[in-house]
């Protein structure tokens, strides 16, 4: 299973801002962009041009597809997918993006980023509907239960991220039982639900060329 491995902390700042990729680390002083915003690189801190217009179609596709965790194969599967949807094709794109699985996983709370519910799901770790599923970017279903293994409910990164979470703090698409370690996926969400700062139709248009 092809995955990025090198450090992530580049990724935010290659981007310009936070992605959120190493959990709670992301909201306070250690990360990354707060001690140094410039890009990496030799030459970062030089940098100073202005973009064309593929330039910022082509920062808005890698900065959502590296929130999301994902390579450009699969990705750019997802936008296919997206495009024989019913709808707006961007939304759609975000709308797949974030009924993964390993989406879900972090969204519920279960982990502290979705690099970490990426490893809960492939170390088989998450259940759906009471049945183990070991694939990440598993597209869930409205009234799809995930929980977390009876046998996996004491791993202390899942009693970690658990204390941060609020039941009654949940998007608008999920429920959660922090007692029973299980949420549900209430419906697929619209734009509107979708907590990420992305022009998608920027995506949309980098495809389309």
């Amino acid at each position: 299973m092809a995955r990025y491995t090198g450090p992530v902390c580049k990724l935010c700042r290659r981007e310009g801002e936070k992605l959120f990729l190493k959990g709670e680390r992301c909201a306070g002083a250690k990360c990354a962009l707060e001690k140094r915003e410039t890009p990496p690189g030799q030459h970062g801190a030089n940098r100073r041009f202005k973009r064309s217009e593929y330039g910022e179609q082509l920062r808005e596709k890698q900065k959502i597809k590296r929130s999301y965790g994902m390579l450009e194969r699969q990705f750019h599967k997802f936008y296919e997918t997206a495009q024989h949807e019913k709808g707006i094709t961007g939304e759609q794109l975000l709308t797949l993006l974030e009924s993964r699985l390993d989406n879900i996983v972090f969204r519920i709370g279960f982990a502290p980023g979705r690099k970490a519910a990426r490893m809960l799901v492939t170390h088989r770790h998450i259940e759906v509907n009471n049945r183990v599923v070991d694939i990440p970017s598993y597209i869930l279903k409205p009234g799809d239960v995930v929980k977390v293994r009876v046998k996996s409910r004491k791993l202390g990164m899942v009693h970690d991220a658990m204390k941060r979470v609020r039941e009654d703090r949940q998007l608008p698409y999920l429920a959660l039982d922090k007692a029973k370690m299980e949420g549900v996926f209430l419906n697929y969400p619209n734009r509107e639900e979708i907590p990420i700062r992305a022009r998608e139709q920027m995506i949309v248009e980098l495809y389309s060329k």
